[in-house]
């Protein structure tokens, strides 16, 4: 089973929700597909084992064969590419790696080369396993760096994956083809309005969901009337509570010091089984 852990609003707790559960569960895969700033190894602490970098395919233009048709920059959708009469101009952030501009060049003056826009890394903490992606400096595109994590999934494990902030591009690739996405809020008007955004964009993939409200006991009762409203499972409370924030400012996962929680935790796994196989 592949459960996606997200949240349209920032801040929510959606990484603390994603690592104490894959603590709590056990033997599970616990992928960080929040590339551009990922975190859940600062409250999962593991043993880091490799690293691994990533390419994606860009052209190359061969000036020698090359005519300056600009049959490659019409092609272009993104506008990666621009060509003058004497010069081909590539703009390598823009590139969307589809290889159509190698098919479009008549003189077959392109050709592919590999460019690196990030790195995996790999490594466990007792009986989770950890992938996470680091996108490099100044890369706009996270959407291919999330693809290479997605590719570590293995089959034989229960998957849990953090994914971005927000429903743009790259938490679209991250919960896609999930088994059931855990949504993470918090009862305030921010926390409401995100939310009901999130669930369209869940709703038009036909992905099963559920709500986990962090923080509650703040802000009022309006993401509980919405969710009771829109028949949505409200699966798990987490208090506002100070032991929890202590513990998360020291970066300890506190379903490892709150023995009561790794039990609450088992248990939202199990619900969540249970709503899938339904």
């Amino acid at each position: 089973m592949i459960v996606s852990v997200a949240s349209g609003k920032g801040g929510t707790g959606k990484t603390s929700v994603a690592v104490n559960m894959a603590l709590s569960v056990g033997n599970v895969q616990l992928l960080d597909c929040d590339v551009e700033e990922p975190n859940a190894h600062l409250l999962l602490h593991p043993n880091l084992q490799r690293t691994e970098p990533v390419y994606i395919l860009v052209p190359h233009i061969n000036e020698e064969l090359c005519l300056h048709c600009g049959e490659c920059a019409k092609f272009c959708q993104y506008n990666a590419l621009f060509a003058s009469p004497e010069k081909i101009l590539f703009f390598p952030e823009l590139c969307h790696s589809c290889g159509g501009c190698t098919l479009a060049c008549p003189r077959q003056a392109i050709t592919e080369k590999e460019r690196r826009i990030g790195a995996l890394k790999f490594g466990s903490a007792g009986d989770v396993d950890l992938v996470y992606g680091e996108l490099d400096v100044g890369e706009p595109m996270a959407v291919p760096l999330i693809k290479a994590v997605k590719k570590q999934i293995e089959d034989n494990k229960n998957v849990i994956i953090d994914a971005p902030v927000g429903t743009s591009c790259p938490v679209i690739e991250t919960v896609r083809e999930t088994d059931f996405c855990l949504l993470v809020t918090e009862p305030t008007p921010f926390g409401l309005h995100d939310l009901k955004i999130t669930v369209q964009v869940l709703r038009k993939m036909s992905i099963p969901f559920g709500v986990v409200v962090n923080r509650a006991g703040i802000g009022d009762k309006k993401v509980y009337t919405y969710c009771k409203k829109e028949s949505i499972p409200l699966l798990l409370e987490i208090p506002y509570q100070r032991r929890i924030a202590e513990l998360y400012s020291k970066g300890v996962s506190f379903s490892l010091e709150m023995p009561e929680w790794k039990e609450k935790f088992q248990t939202l796994f199990s619900e969540i089984r249970r709503l899938v196989e339904e």
